[in-house]
């Protein structure tokens, strides 16, 4: 996707087959000294973020006690526990308590859109209509889904939204945010329907509100935002408050061509060189979006996700670093496979012997207990894990 107006001046020079050093200061170590908060991740198994929404009813004991013995970084989605308890906020919340009164290590993430809203939160009765996105014209600027956008260049907006999030980590066991949607604002899609003057104030609005929102959380609590493709949007690793970003369409969607993939995987290697962790959102060759394959028998789609974890699990493993954590499914909801077990993620990994060794678009990796090998032009890859 090709970018027409530049969002900051910022130059970088990235040599794809460049390795950080190991023998040189961590990405870890470069964050701590920052001040910023991490993850708690381990290369005990593979690191995971479970990222979803129960709409339906409210999450069995047995789906806490998977999600809370699975990870340590879970981002629960909009709408989630809306049927049981009345509002995302209420069923985000009883969620989080649940899952980290089984596991304390958990930072359970809010979910929140800046720059579309989805409805279902109790906040949105305290939202002003002045706020919504407008063109020259006065029209509402919505999301394909006819849900409005909000205007973040309104300062009160800012405020509105950040005490949002704050009040949601002051009032539920909660680690931070998962900030969605900032690809739709840094498009140049946008500027086409607002204007190059307006989407410049919209963008200039999300930083500061983000920012903002970083300030009430405090250091001890994760911003997490959605998210990284290729080479575009990498900007986002510069703006302050911004703990962590997800690559959503690993491999997947428009970003599937063998330089696209490595883009992404130079892509968590600079976002650690810059303090961010990253999630890797890896897809099983088919998405909730496909209907004929969503007619499917769930047994089905599940033994095809399975089938097909190999590669976008090595290419994770092959480019991830201190804090990157892995999502695997083929949506957001627990229908998606979110909360299925497989057997790579119950396997012994353990820490990775040095960085990856890459021969044109061929890359290998050593860990303690596994060793990696994927082919990008060929989209082949292996895991060989240790028998123990």
């Amino acid at each position: 996707m090709g970018r027409i107006f530049p969002l900051i001046a910022v130059a970088i020079c990235w040599a794809g087959g460049a390795l950080l050093s190991y023998a040189a200061e961590t990405p870890k170590q470069k964050q701590a000294a920052s001040g910023l908060s991490w993850p708690d991740s381990h290369w005990d198994r593979v690191p995971l973020n479970i990222h979803f929404g129960k709409r339906s009813s409210d999450l069995t004991d047995v789906e806490i006690d998977f999600i809370a013995s699975h990870s340590n970084l879970i981002a629960l989605e909009k709408s989630h526990g809306l049927s049981a308890h009345g509002s995302t906020e209420a069923g985000i919340a009883d969620s989080a308590r649940r899952i980290v009164a089984r596991n304390p290590d958990a930072k359970v993430l809010f979910y929140f859109n800046a720059f579309i809203n989805w409805p279902g939160y109790d906040a949105f009765k305290t939202y002003r209509p002045e706020w919504t996105l407008r063109d020259a014209n006065g029209k509402i600027v919505s999301h394909r889904s006819g849900t409005p956008r909000p205007d973040p260049s309104d300062a009160d907006f800012r405020e509105w939204w950040s005490d949002v999030v704050a009040q949601a980590n002051r009032t539920a066991p909660l680690g931070g945010v998962f900030i969605d949607a900032l690809p739709q604002a840094l498009s140049p899609a946008l500027v086409t329907r607002i204007g190059e003057t307006k989407a410049r104030q919209v963008i200039a609005g999300l930083r500061e509100m983000i920012a903002l929102t970083k300030r009430k959380l405090g250091p001890d609590r994760l911003v997490l935002v959605n998210g990284l493709r290729t080479t575009d949007f990498r900007e986002l690793l510069d703006w302050d408050g911004i703990d962590g970003v997800m690559i959503e369409h690993f491999g997947g969607f428009n970003t599937a061509a063998p330089a696209d993939i490595k883009a992404d995987l130079d892509s968590i290697e600079l976002a650690a060189a810059k303090g961010k962790f990253v999630v890797v959102k890896g897809w099983p060759g088919f998405n909730w979006l496909d209907k004929d394959m969503m007619k499917r028998p769930q047994a089905e789609l599940l033994k095809l996700a399975r089938d097909q974890i190999t590669f976008p699990l090595a290419c994770f493993l092959i480019g991830a670093q201190s804090g990157s954590h892995f999502c695997y499914s083929w949506g957001y909801t627990d229908r998606h496979g979110m909360l299925a077990p497989y057997q790579e993620f119950d396997r012994a990994l353990g820490s990775p012997k040095s960085a990856a060794l890459w021969d044109g678009l061929t890359a290998t990796r050593e860990f303690e207990h596994a060793s990696v090998w994927v082919d990008l032009n060929k989209k082949e890859a292996r895991i060989d894990w240790d028998s123990k």
